[in-house]
């Protein structure tokens, strides 16, 4: 019933091509153990118990807490979907838990390093350097993800309105407002694309003048955020970080941060909240007497 499941991910919850295969290969390792276990070839036909088998043979590989509870996100997901649809009678996966983890706060710029990036350092005004402080202006002005920045078009941009239009997960559909510098900026860069290729489809092309790939977005963020941060993490999600704790920081509502970053809940939002807190706690410690 593994296929039947991952049409329904895609079909019906539109699940993107890197998370249908996770879940894939999450499945095709669970009946791997189900059959070379316990010569278990159905696996709907599994019980609580070889579920729970399967979690504690993950813990002995030392899998780390994260994998293994994907993995157990997965077979909920999975079990509740034979359930809906009549191949099973009870859910072995409902008592499932999924392990504790620690929670790392997530990796951002600090604001002098991003003034310093955006303000100092020099970017060619040609097609190539033009590209480049687009890609790094945009990631950080509206906090969209790197599927969403590549995946941008023309007609997406309201250079009138001053806003962009981002297809998210899901193909949820979202505006972000941006600034008149970054249309400008835009329209500077649509220009010299213009010149080299003629109208594009998409904003960001490559050098031949197809739609940009991600390795170019990584190797243009780690680029410049190496002139200006020792952080050990310098990717596209970093500057999305950014963005979200630099509007907390300045006293952003999270329900206008959330929407702005396409979240499906505050609980996803709220991790940002922890590095504003520990600039709040910095201020304390510095200013107050009796701190």
């Amino acid at each position: 019933m593994i296929d039947p499941f991952l049409r329904y991910l895609q079909a019906e919850k539109r699940y993107s091509k890197h998370t249908l295969i996770a879940y894939e290969k999450d499945l095709d390792q669970f009946s791997e153990y189900l059959k070379v276990t316990f010569e278990i070839v159905k696996s709907e036909e599994a019980t609580h118990a070889h579920l729970r088998g399967w979690v504690v043979e993950l813990m002995e590989a030392e899998n780390s807490p994260r994998t293994i509870n994907r993995k157990i996100a997965t077979l909920k997901s999975y079990y509740k979907f034979l359930l809906s649809r009549g191949y099973i009678a009870k859910n072995p996966a409902s008592r499932l838990k999924p392990l504790k983890t620690d929670k790392k706060l997530p990796t951002f710029v600090r604001e002098s390093e991003i003034t310093t990036l955006l303000d100092q350092v020099e970017f060619t005004q040609d097609f190539h350097g033009l590209r480049d402080r687009l890609i790094i202006e945009m990631l950080y002005a509206t906090g969209m993800r790197l599927s969403e920045l590549i995946h941008l078009k023309d007609l997406d941009i309201n250079s009138f309105q001053g806003t962009v239009k981002v297809l998210g997960k899901r193909n949820k559909e979202r505006v972000i407002p941006i600034g008149k510098f970054l249309v400008k900026l835009i329209q500077d860069y649509q220009r010299a694309r213009n010149e080299l290729f003629g109208k594009c489809d998409f904003l960001l092309v490559t050098d031949k003048g197809v739609k940009l790939y991600p390795m170019v977005v990584y190797k243009t963020v780690q680029k410049y955020l190496s002139l200006v941060t020792t952080a050990s993490k310098k990717s596209p999600h970093v500057l999305r970080h950014t963005f979200a704790t630099h509007l907390l920081n300045k006293g952003a509502d999270l329900n206008a941060v959330k929407d702005l970053l396409g979240h499906s809940s505050l609980s996803a939002t709220q991790v940002y909240t922890h590095n504003s807190m520990e600039k709040l706690k910095s201020v304390f410690d510095q200013a107050h007497p009796k701190a």
